[in-house]
């Protein structure tokens, strides 16, 4: 298993921005619960704390409350000398920008130098990447602090249908609002850190709803962007044509903070060829004043929308329409459940996909195909106490993306998510963007750490109401969730949703909407179980 307790590093230098005589006391440590990332770099910035008292407040937080939550493989061994580097620029003067020194975590199928990327599998514990993923080198080269990997399910959740919350590597996670809940979808350890403040903000990925999912019921900021505005390259893979990475932060600002460093064009990653041409200061449209005459569609034919979410949703909409928003409710039949149709391009994909990342890993990793995931997963006794109904389906399928099966559903689904389906809507309706509820209140775990009702390997088409994560990620377009409010003590999400490339639009009506409602609550639950508390 990899290595979860917390290491000690000594620093061989005296801090330079130290001030303090040897007859003065020590200062008191920096604190950190739910203190925003702006907050802290601007902190930094006067002078009031320093990278490595701040990466230590971290550790302590991740040393005193994590047992309880689950939430991190492992924190850098070098976390703390990274931290003392940023100290130095910025005594001489050479800081790298508002993130430098910031304590960033890390979902555990992305790439970062010194670190495995496990992606939750033991077949993958020798995975130590020989380079930064590109979302790792941006975040390095912005002076932040990578300060350790955070849990994930297994394959991004690709693997059963048992949907076990977390990994056969790092175990299961616990939602901090309560323990006996899920931390949803399989960036569930990056947003359990997020939500419990043991990073400054936290980095996961979406697929099909990763990011939507813990950011929504654990009272985050989230966002799956548009496609490839954020490189791939050195991320485990389940399917290239919806996967991205994203962040996951307790503000809008410090969300459009973190996607300022982390979007832009990778050679690397071909499919982000346009993304310098779209990228932006995302920081400059943040306005209380951003919804004043802005037209929004409501879409309610969907799960989320139910008797338990339906009265914050209203008063929701009933804060978008007091900031000046007009809203425009949207007929039932916006969006199509395309969500047997994304399984099948999943399991297509991740065959290429996965073998394209796998080619690259060091010699020690021995998989290097899904049939080899497969077959380790049936002979290692640490990995076959999980069924693998996902991946057994995918391997029965013939072929990847030249089989004309595949590219008849791609091509259907992609069309009937974006063209026909959210860019109708945009058009028919003249709508900036389409709100709805982004996801209901956390659900129980089961007693093995299932999730409860787990998820069906098929459902007849049309039997659910459409997935707004899921359509958004077909259609390439983003989607950003924000604190509504609690069901019960339980957190859920607001969601915009926006044309491709209008994360600077939603980001605005985000804020707008964050600093009118002031929703988020911070978690209790994770203190009351933690040792010593």
């Amino acid at each position: 298993m990899v290595n979860r307790s917390l290491i000690c590093i000594g620093l061989t230098f005296a801090l330079s921005l130290a001030a303090c005589s040897k007859d003065e006391p020590p200062p008191a440590p920096y604190a950190v619960e739910e203190v925003p990332l702006s907050q802290i770099s601007a902190d930094l910035a006067a002078g009031n704390t320093t990278s490595v008292e701040v990466t230590k407040a971290y550790i302590e937080r991740i040393n005193t409350y994590d047992d309880a939550l689950n939430s991190v493989i492992m924190i850098a061994p070098d976390a703390l000398e990274q931290a003392a580097a940023s100290d130095t620029r910025r005594a001489a003067g050479q800081t790298l920008g508002p993130l430098d020194g910031i304590p960033i975590l890390l979902k555990d199928n992305i790439d970062a130098v010194g670190m495995p990327t496990t992606a939750g599998s033991y077949a993958m514990l020798e995975n130590m990447p020989a380079r930064d993923s590109e979302v790792a080198k941006r975040l390095r080269s912005a002076g932040a602090v990578l300060l350790g990997k955070a849990n994930t399910s297994q394959w991004a959740g690709l693997r059963t249908t048992a949907a076990f919350a977390g990994s056969t590597v790092g175990g299961g996670t616990h939602n901090p609002y309560d323990l006996d809940r899920t931390a949803a979808g399989s960036s569930n350890g990056s947003g359990i850190a997020s939500a419990a403040s043991l990073a400054a903000a936290t980095v996961g990925t979406d697929t099909t709803g990763s990011i939507m999912g813990p950011s929504s019921i654990m009272g985050l900021v989230g966002m799956r962007p548009s496609m490839a505005l954020i490189s791939r390259r050195g991320i485990v893979p389940v399917s290239l044509t919806q996967d991205t990475a994203g962040p996951m932060t307790r503000t809008v600002t410090d969300f459009a903070m973190m996607l300022n460093v982390m979007a832009g064009s990778d050679p690397g990653d071909p499919w982000s060829e346009n993304a310098d041409a779209h990228k932006t200061d995302y920081t400059a449209g943040l306005s209380t004043g951003a919804l004043k005459g802005v037209r929004l569609g409501v879409f309610r034919n969907t799960s989320s929308v139910n008797e338990e979410t339906l009265p914050l949703f209203e008063e929701a909409l009933q804060v978008l329409r007091a900031q000046g928003a007009e809203l425009i409710d949207l007929p039932d039949d916006v969006l199509e459940d395309t969500s047997q149709e994304q399984r099948l391009i999943m399991y297509y994909d991740i065959k290429e996909d996965m073998a394209a990342y796998l080619a690259h890993a060091p010699e020690a990793v021995k998989i290097r195909t899904l049939a080899d995931i497969v077959e380790f997963n049936k002979t290692d006794p640490r990995e076959n106490i999980h069924g693998q109904e996902h991946l057994d389906a995918a391997m029965a399928l013939e072929g990847g993306r030249q089989n004309p099966e595949y590219q008849k559903i791609l091509e259907y689904a992609q069309r009937r998510a974006g063209p026909e389906g959210y860019g109708k809507a945009f058009e028919d309706y003249n709508v900036s963007a389409l709100v709805t509820v982004t996801r209901g209140p956390a659900s129980l775990l089961q007693p093995d750490g299932t999730i409860s009702g787990g998820a069906a390997l098929e459902r007849p088409k049309g039997s659910r109401p459409p997935s707004i994560s899921g359509n958004a990620a077909l259609a390439g377009y983003p989607n950003l969730s924000v604190p509504m409010g609690n069901v019960e003590g339980l957190p859920i999400g607001l969601s915009f949703v926006g044309p491709k490339w209008s994360e600077k639009d939603l980001i605005s009506f985000g804020y707008a909407y964050e600093q009118a409602s002031h929703k988020r609550t911070p978690p209790k639950a994770y203190k009351q179980a933690s040792k010593g508390h």
